[in-house]
């Protein structure tokens, strides 16, 4: 993932910073608790294609 690109996106709902997860390829808003997939490289900033994260996931990160 590109560090340039990383650094301008945010979450789509609260516009905070998103950490990536390069194991699951995907972009995560510990605020909101949702896991946006990234698809053959590009990001997908759709809440509707977001999985929502259980309670009891941590994420890590910053």
């Amino acid at each position: 993932m590109d560090k340039k690109l990383l650094d301008i996106l945010v979450c789509p709902v609260c516009k905070g910073k998103l950490v990536y997860h390069k194991e699951e390829g995907e972009l995560i808003c510990k605020v909101d608790r949702l896991a946006f997939p990234i698809r053959e490289g590009i990001p997908v900033m759709l809440v509707e294609e977001a999985r929502e994260l259980p309670a009891d996931e941590e994420v890590e990160g910053s």
